[in-house]
């Protein structure tokens, strides 16, 4: 059996795309606009070794396997056209020892994977309580401190990274990010004065857009480089009076009597048994009539597996947990205290943050490999490309979920019907 031959044996032979090899075998249609080219036996290891996305990416981001016919910083096309044939089985006992046979038994024996890639979750499991703050803070170093330069090369101005709200489908996306934080500031019904508390504050852009009207906000972050970007931004736009970003676990923070909460893309580093405990602290840090905005990405459904896949664990969010709205609203009911006003899905406007972020590091490329390399950047434009086409086929969302604490007569001090903008 050839190169070519064994990949078919995994994935099947009716072949859109092309498939090339370095032992000079091919695959699938000559005029295939897209296709992957394996170029080197370490290639092949990968894909042996881990069969599936996570082989695939090792092969990819190492740069043993090429994907022809698109730009490395957004193959969301070619993912397109490659989701229609990469169908990945497992074959049988006879089969695998034709295929060991043919490329040697060498290629079983696992290698070391690429230095992107996280330790696996039983590794990190043994080195340290999931959830626990010391594992969280290194979970979050692995994912946000890659580097301030790539975000702003990645993110835009903005520098927000969490889903966009677009006003309509032609607007900008530093537009989108502007009106996102723009209908959040309304929904908690901040005026002048308030106090905010934005626990995973990222860069700081809520506590930045509602310290700029006048509420005292205080941001909190695992992040270091999140934090000193965060709050050297808060300096240059003469914030300080209002604005505050803390290098802290958001468990860690004793203030109380906060006129809101808002979490922006923190719920999916939580852990669903932990949902209790977070939905208490938010709970405990507000005053009577407070409203609390959770903004997080959610399963279309409650009853899906909640850990993320070999691909995403390993590479992109070690240890998150995706659950549908519906638990979530649960286990915020469940809590005591606290009633659910309203909630929204933005499943689309996801898909449309993450092909503006694919178009930033397209235009961006070189300055963004010579920034983090060029293992890194390919990731990175795989993952977001990745992502785009989850949303865009409802494999995932992402929902607003607007709360109130009530009073010691249960009283929601809200208004009878939304007070926002849409």
């Amino acid at each position: 059996m050839n190169l070519a031959e064994i990949f078919q044996t995994l994935i099947g032979r009716d072949l859109k795309i092309r498939f090339t090899a370095y032992d000079g075998s091919s695959a699938g249609p000559q005029d295939a606009k897209y296709g992957l080219d394996l170029r080197d036996p370490r290639g092949t290891t990968y894909l042996v070794t881990a069969p599936g996305d996570l082989g695939l990416a090792r092969a990819y981001v190492s740069g043993d396997l090429e994907l022809v016919g698109a730009h490395p910083g957004d193959p969301y096309e070619a993912l397109h056209a490659l989701a229609d044939d990469l169908q990945f089985s497992k074959p049988g006992p006879l089969a695998m020892a034709h295929v060991a046979k043919a490329i040697g038994i060498e290629h079983f024996k696992p290698i070391a994977p690429p230095p992107q890639e996280s330790l696996p979750r039983w590794r990190r499991f043994a080195e340290g309580l999931r959830h626990s703050k010391t594992r969280d803070a290194e979970v979050i170093h692995y994912h946000y401190d890659v580097s301030n330069r790539f975000y702003e090369l990645v993110l835009g101005p903005s520098m927000t990274y969490t889903c966009a709200v677009y006003p309509d489908r032609d607007a900008s996306l530093e537009t989108a990010q502007e009106n996102k934080y723009r209908l959040i500031f309304e929904k908690l019904a901040l005026k002048p004065g308030d106090r905010l508390l934005d626990i995973g504050c990222g860069w700081g852009g809520m506590v930045r857009y509602a310290a700029s009207r006048g509420v005292h906000a205080l941001g909190v972050t695992l992040s270091q480089e999140q934090a000193e970007w965060g709050q050297q931004a808060i300096l240059d736009d003469g914030l300080s009076e209002f604005a505050e970003i803390r290098h802290s676990d958001y468990r860690d923070v004793p203030e109380t009597d906060f006129d809101a909460v808002s979490s922006i893309g923190l719920t999916e580093h939580i852990g669903l048994a932990n949902y209790p405990a977070y939905f208490s602290f938010i709970r405990d840090r507000l005053r009577p009539g407070g409203l609390m905005l959770n903004h997080c990405i959610t399963r279309p459904d409650n009853r899906t597996r909640s850990k993320a896949g070999a691909f995403i664990d390993r590479y992109v969010f070690p240890d998150g947990e995706l659950t549908g709205s519906g638990t979530i609203i649960s286990k915020l009911q469940d809590v005591g205290g606290m009633e659910v006003l309203h909630e929204e899905n933005f499943r689309e406007h996801y898909a449309m943050t993450l092909r503006d972020w694919n178009a930033y590091l397209v235009e961006n490329w070189d300055a963004a490999v010579a920034e983090v390399g060029e293992g890194t950047a390919k990731l990175w434009g795989l993952y977001m490309a990745g992502c785009r086409i989850g949303f865009e086929n409802d494999i995932v969302q992402l929902h607003h979920v607007l709360a109130v604490k009530l009073d010691k007569d249960r009283a929601p001090n809200s208004p009878l019907r939304p007070w926002w903008q849409p």
